[in-house]
């Protein structure tokens, strides 16, 4: 892909989007702003790149050669980060099954959070990965769910929370409509493709000064309304841990569906149905024991039977009304289930995975014209997008290309040089897979000191406290010699 081939006019207005409001997540596709992620597999995009005619006799087949070492060059790289992000997570996984031999001041494990979800965020960016604010999820319009439910998330709870998606498109859906004699008809359900959310609750102690503060009222008051709010909340979420969930084609306008301490509440429709239900049945009771009180003097019986049969009413009507919401609940547990990817460690896993793959991507797009045509700093506006040009045209999508992040790591790797007058000079493929070849035959050299800076290791033995009557674990345990087994 050559310049030449496809050169159009940069945009000056247009600009990486790092992060969205409501009105863009819910905003028709064909006005959203566009995203960074490159939705084509790596070997369809070195298929496309390396064909004969795109490069000089003979070279095509080394520029394949080349693209091959980036791929694993660049994989190696993230999986360094991802094993440090892996080690300072352990202390937050709620999946952990290993033994924990670190103890952290609240200080250390404050600063050891932090870098955590710094490191998330990171990923999360090199995997293109667009920013929702928490504070705009609140407003989205969940009225018109489509899974015909109503949602509220209180984001108070949280002490972290980031929410990131990849992939705004739609899908093709059927429903029934009244107005058409229950007849089928297709219709558009705008989604995320991939829904990534970090969440961590805010420690009991911090939250109940929050309440205290804001509400104005005693201490006593605070806790019961923390726990009372904390327990729509699954006991297993402990406040200790970072949660870390990934899902894919959720649709936009239940998000909120993703949360552990969702409330789902009831439609307008189902409070009209169930309260007309209810006032009927009760009116009608009331109504039919109200001509038999005046029998109470002469048979107490009856009138504790008219009684007891309108308790059997309102008790039928409340049922009535916790069956719904619990249908409620498993139409929110089905369709998570099916939308549900992967959790905390294994999310980690997979961002690092598409996070690579990405970086991998953008660094062929931009290689592939760097390598062939003289360039200097200046023309990266028209090379940004003759790139984005080259991908609608080859593929039919429409990206914002990260151009000044793929050259930032072509130059640290040493394959493109910015001489002073702003010349860029690349490697051919040749030179540049040598040149790869040459840097991983030292990259265990160059390894980082993998010591943590925060922490203390213990002595520890066992993961769980050891009974009343059993010695601590970290009490050595003196054996005599004649037990141990002596060979023969």
């Amino acid at each position: 892909m050559a310049p030449q081939d496809a050169v159009v006019p940069a945009d000056p207005a247009h600009q990486t989007v790092l992060a969205v409001g409501t009105n863009d997540i819910v905003a028709p596709d064909a006005v959203r702003p566009r995203e960074r992620f490159i939705p084509v597999t790596t070997q369809s995009l070195i298929d496309r790149l390396t064909t004969a005619h795109t490069w000089p006799t003979g070279r095509a087949r080394a520029a394949r050669r080349f693209f091959r070492y980036l791929e694993y060059w660049r994989r190696q790289q993230h999986s360094v980060g991802l094993s440090s992000l892996m080690q300072a997570y352990e202390g937050f996984s709620p999946d952990s099954d290993l033994l924990i031999t670190r103890t952290f001041t609240p200080e250390e494990r404050a600063t050891l959070q932090s870098r955590v979800v710094r490191d998330v965020e990171a990923i999360l960016n090199q995997a293109n990965y667009v920013r929702i604010d928490p504070a705009d999820v609140e407003v989205i319009l969940t009225e018109d769910s489509h899974y015909g439910l109503d949602f509220h998330v209180d984001f108070t709870a949280f002490e972290e929370i980031l929410i990131y998606y990849r992939g705004a498109s739609n899908r093709r859906d059927q429903r029934r409509r009244l107005r058409k004699f229950m007849r089928k008809e297709e219709f558009d359900v705008p989604i995320f493709q991939r829904l990534f959310l970090l969440f961590k609750l805010k420690p009991f102690e911090k939250r109940v000064v929050e309440v205290m503060q804001q509400n104005r009222i005693s201490r006593r008051e605070a806790e019961k309304l923390v726990r009372n709010l904390r327990s729509m909340i699954p006991s297993e979420v402990n406040e200790n841990n970072i949660y870390l969930k990934l899902f894919k084609n959720i649709p936009r306008s239940d998000i909120e569906m993703v949360f552990p301490n969702t409330k789902v509440k009831f439609r307008l429709l189902d409070k009209l149905r169930l309260g007309l239900t209810a006032s009927g049945g009760l009116g009608m009771g009331i109504v039919g024991s109200a001509g038999k009180l005046a029998a109470v003097a002469s048979n107490p019986l009856m009138a504790a039977g008219a009684a007891l049969g309108l308790g059997g009413v309102a008790f039928r009507q409340a049922m009535n009304f916790l069956n719904q919401r619990q249908r409620y609940m498993v139409v929110m547990a089905q369709n998570l289930y099916f939308h549900a990817m992967a959790d905390n460690r294994g999310v980690l896993v997979k961002l690092a995975d598409r996070a690579a793959e990405e970086d991998v991507k953008e660094e062929m797009l931009l290689y592939s014209v760097l390598a062939k045509e003289k360039a200097k700093h200046s023309d990266l506006p028209a090379i940004d997008a003759a790139i984005e040009q080259y991908l609608t045209s080859s593929f039919g999508l429409h990206v914002d290309f990260d151009l000044e992040d793929a050259l930032s790591r072509l130059v640290a790797d040493g394959i493109v040089t910015e001489e002073a007058d702003g010349t860029l000079t690349t490697l051919g493929p040749e030179e540049a897979a040598l040149h790869l070849d040459a840097k991983w035959d030292v990259f265990l050299d160059h390894l980082p000191d993998c010591t943590p800076d925060e922490g203390r290791e213990v002595e520890r033995t066992v993961a769980t406290d050891p009974e009343p009557d059993e010695k601590p674990a970290s009490e050595p345990v003196t054996v005599p010699a004649s037990a141990i087994p002596q060979p023969t």
